[in-house]
């Protein structure tokens, strides 16, 4: 079953491909979209507006507030020491390892192929470049890239109210999204 019963979806949600999803115990907020090939899972929020691009993994423990962009096949975590067994080899439990939540500022945008580890917090506006994995947190209106991902541009001309930038933000942040 693509959607179990207990998804919360807000007013207006889109998910182009229903049958292609994977979301169950999840809240997703008024007139998201959600891609082919997403899998969402309990306990993850999605706030309003946002655009969860195909390919994406959220896993439980993950909020990601309003008007987010997340590129196509951004993976997060919430382990940080996954193991598929215990020390006495029997099969690992809910019990035998930690939730790391991760939360996701409002109008951030987290470009392709991203990894976002475990227990980190991407500041409001800020913009995670493709394929950058993220290990700590990023601080408002920031722009990284990289592996691990390093502070480009602290973007202290970023206003963090309405969408999140300034005039002219989206001609410096594009090129670190995609590169030409």
């Amino acid at each position: 079953m693509p959607m179990t019963k207990d998804v919360k979806l807000g007013r207006d949600v889109r998910i182009f491909h229903p049958e292609l999803v994977n979301l169950y115990g999840c809240e997703i907020g008024d007139e998201s979209r959600i891609g082919t090939f997403v899998e969402i899972q309990a306990g993850a929020k999605i706030g309003a507006r946002c655009k969860i691009s195909s390919h994406s993994f959220i896993c439980e423990g993950v909020t990601i507030e309003d008007e987010v962009f997340v590129g196509h096949g951004v993976m997060f975590t919430n382990d940080k020491y996954p193991k598929a067994t215990t020390a006495d080899g029997r099969p690992q439990q809910a019990s035998d390892w930690t939730l790391q939540r991760t939360h996701v500022g409002r109008g951030a945008s987290i470009g392709s192929n991203a990894t976002i580890l475990c227990g980190v917090t991407i500041g409001e506006g800020a913009s995670v470049g493709a394929g950058a994995v993220v290990t700590k947190d990023i601080p408002p209106g920031a722009i990284v890239a990289g592996v691990p991902a390093r502070v480009l541009s602290a973007a202290e001309d970023t206003v963090l109210s309405g969408r999140g930038f300034s005039e002219g933000a989206p001609d410096r942040i594009l090129p670190l999204i995609y590169p030409t």
